[in-house]
């Protein structure tokens, strides 16, 4: 339970489908950044108060040391090396359905439940019934082991605002409490602003047009990304947008050709694969997801070891190297890899 509205509908559902329900808060990050205190406190008094409400045992799990060296190490190296990673995939993966999971089995439980916007049937991974809300382009590294230990009965709402009045009905203290916002483990605070409080300040370097002209200065390659448009303080006339950068010579690079063959891809090479069931079958139709909310995209899979190539049906443009790439079958999530 992490004080908000989703898990602790989540809780009371289960209770009320005759489940013997314990609340768990995860204690995954409580260190505060300038300009912000780290939320953990109230979200801990949130979920301990809706678990008194259900009449519900309730504990906390500390996975504060472990959540730093496999989700915030890693996401500050990817950033380091150019790439730019999603640390709530890795969350699920190592933290919630991996820690958590070993946790709850060893504390007693037979099963684990998140309040994710997704669904699972016999270790399957299943689309949420809320298109907008689903979720599980985050939970595509989660094993199928993990799954058939996992419920996620909030993925069977078809809105929001349904959540919302289920925990009104209930008398929830959490019916209102506004959603999450930011970085998974810190908040508010932007990725630019947490990368300069943990790296300090970075080396500046060249900012370079697809003319081979420096058009200005960067204040450090690793806090851009590809497709970026905002933040480059270069120029008027014609928006830039960034197709790409070197780490060794510092630079960045940017086009205002939104045409620009390095903005747009119809191939994608993914390395760090992971089927949840079994891998793709060659030649077979898929649907691809490149980043949260973007559209699904017909392609084809071609296997090539631990790697894999993506064919497109149509160019997508600003991939990103360290983002993931989710296969869908249907409404089965097949699984994916890192772009390459």
């Amino acid at each position: 339970m992490s004080g908000g509205v989703d898990s602790s509908v989540t809780a009371a559902l289960l209770k009320q489908q005759g489940y013997d329900v314990t609340g768990v808060y995860m204690k995954n990050w409580s260190q505060d950044l300038p300009g912000m205190v780290c939320p953990w406190k109230q979200d801990y008094r949130d979920a301990k108060r809706v678990a008194v409400e259900l009449d519900i045992p309730f504990k906390m799990y500390d996975f504060e040391t472990e959540y730093r060296q496999k989700v915030v190490d890693y996401m500050i190296a990817e950033y380091k090396a150019g790439r730019t990673p999603n640390p709530d995939i890795m969350c699920n993966q190592e933290v919630k359905f991996k820690l958590f999971l070993e946790a709850a089995l060893e504390d007693g439980a037979d099963l684990i439940a998140t309040g994710h916007y997704a669904r699972t049937k016999d270790g399957q991974l299943l689309t949420a019934a809320n298109e907008e809300k689903d979720q599980t382009y985050f939970l595509y590294r989660v094993t199928e082991d993990a799954l058939k230990h996992s419920l996620m009965p909030i993925g069977d709402f078809a809105t929001k605002v349904m959540v919302r009045a289920k925990a009104a009905e209930l008398g929830l203290a959490t019916a209102e409490k506004k959603d999450s916002q930011g970085i998974c483990f810190v908040g508010k605070v932007g990725i630019k602003d947490f990368l300069l409080h943990e790296l300090g300040e970075q080396p500046h370097g060249a900012i370079i047009d697809q003319h081979s002209t420096t058009l200005g200065e960067h204040d450090g390659a690793l806090f851009y990304t590809i497709g970026q448009r905002h933040g480059l303080s270069v120029g008027g006339g014609l928006p830039f947008y960034v197709v790409g950068k070197d780490m060794g010579k510092n630079e960045v690079y940017v086009t205002t050709d939104l045409q620009d063959k390095n903005l747009w891809h119809r191939n994608l090479n993914l390395s760090s694969l992971h089927w949840i069931n079994e891998a793709p079958e060659t030649g077979k139709s898929y649907q691809v997801r490149t980043r949260y909310r973007a559209s699904l995209v017909e392609c084809k899979v071609s296997l090539n070891g631990d790697t894999a190539t993506l064919e497109l049906a149509e160019d997508i443009r600003a991939i990103t190297p360290g983002q993931s790439a989710v296969l869908y079958d249907g409404n089965r999530v097949v699984g994916g890899g890192i772009v390459a």
